[in-house]
């Protein structure tokens, strides 16, 4: 392999592969990290989500703490974020048959992000306490689209 007009060795190969991967699930949103505050303590981790018709990506387990959703919208519609602590089985949906009744999980619902732009990212700050949380999008039809995701929080 040349770099730059120079034969890589083995070693600088790997580390370019190793850093190539690293940048590409940084940019896919897939790998979190950790916020720190102005003196450098460990301050949230952060979770990095894409909402897009009719998917979203997100971590499926974090440690318990407090944690930053950074919710980017790939569109082409507004997006909401919803978290609620769920078990087992379904979400009641709503007697319309295509959203999620918000009022019966209201006990368990952690926070929200009300419908946000394409192309635009919104963040929503939470502490989560070990359990398993469903993320979802609640706009007309898009939670039966398949906008939702499960976290595992230990």
């Amino acid at each position: 392999m040349h770099v730059l007009g120079f034969q890589a060795t083995r070693a600088v190969q790997r580390r370019l592969v190793g850093v190539a991967i690293t940048a590409a699930l940084l940019a896919g949103g897939i790998v979190s990290g950790c916020a720190r505050d102005a003196n450098g303590d460990h301050k949230a981790t952060i979770l990095r989500i894409t909402e897009q018709d009719f998917r979203i990506k997100a971590p499926h387990v974090v440690r318990a703490g407090e944690i930053e959703l950074r919710s980017r919208n790939r569109g082409p519609d507004d997006h909401e974020l919803i978290v609620v602590r769920h078990g087992e089985g379904r979400l009641p949906m709503r007697s319309d048959g295509i959203t999620i009744d918000e009022d019966a999980l209201q006990r368990q619902k952690v926070g929200a992000l009300e419908p946000f732009a394409p192309g635009t990212v919104d963040v929503l700050h939470v502490e989560l306490t070990p359990g398993r949380y469903i993320l979802f999008c609640n706009m007309a039809g898009h939670f039966l689209g398949g906008m939702h995701s499960t976290l595992v929080v230990r």
